[in-house]
């Protein structure tokens, strides 16, 4: 297993990170060209699963550290400016939702809950970064019994910060929040077989997915504003 760049004009490969492990979900970053992420694959409870790397293999960089055990987290990907790196956080494995991020110049982190019936396969965020999206779980995903076979669109809110600044580690404390959730498309029909994905038109007026609930797979989208 190992990450390389290709240049396109010379043909000339260069690996610039050589493992053991499963490389996986490999992704630029949208602001940085020479900040990629990846993924170590496998059963996310045995696995420390997202990390960053330049492309000259400097910085390698792990997202996410464990501090229960079953705790898992996995499904990275990039805010749209490149500043965060959002990722489904369970803790434990089924039993307490997250979408966490990763500030990735300052480090800082924050998570919003979610209840388990809003818990998703995939999740997304909006260009501007003030709206998610999730495209559900079906009945035999890590958050069954009680996951929702919906399209949400979810609402970011932070928790109040009571500690009037006196606690002097406050930024290396995660920030938590939560999600206001609104189903916009019922998948009661999906077969989660497939996973619908979900992602923001850039104008932020449509969430776009895909699904088999009338039998064969189509891109379908819904609008995010109704009124």
């Amino acid at each position: 297993m190992r990450l390389y760049t290709i240049n396109i004009q010379s043909g000339e490969l260069k690996t610039f990170h050589s493992s053991t492990d499963w490389l996986n979900h490999v992704q630029f970053s949208p602001a940085d060209p020479d900040l990629l992420m990846f993924c170590h694959e496998g059963p996310w409870h045995k696995v420390d699963r997202t990390w960053t790397i330049r492309t000259d293999g400097t910085g390698l960089t792990q997202i996410h550290h464990r501090t229960i055990n079953m705790e898992i987290e996995g499904h990275e990907f990039f805010g749209g400016d490149g500043k965060m790196i959002w990722y489904d956080l369970q803790t434990p494995r089924s039993q307490v939702f997250w979408l966490a991020g990763y500030n990735v110049s300052t480090g800082e982190r924050t998570w919003y809950h979610l209840q388990r019936s809003e818990w998703s396969v995939h999740y997304n965020v909006s260009p501007d970064g003030k709206l998610f999206a999730g495209d559900g779980g079906g009945p035999d995903s890590v958050a069954a019994p009680g996951n929702g076979q919906w399209i949400y669109l979810f609402r970011p809110q932070m928790v109040p910060d009571r500690t009037d600044g006196v606690l002097a580690n406050a930024k290396a404390l995660v920030q938590p929040g939560y999600f206001q959730a609104e189903k916009l498309v019922n998948l009661a029909k999906h077969n989660y077989s497939l996973e619908p994905n979900v992602t923001f038109t850039p104008d932020m007026k449509w969430i776009v997915f895909r699904s088999n609930m009338f039998g064969p797979t189509h891109v379908f989208a819904v609008e995010v504003n109704k009124n």
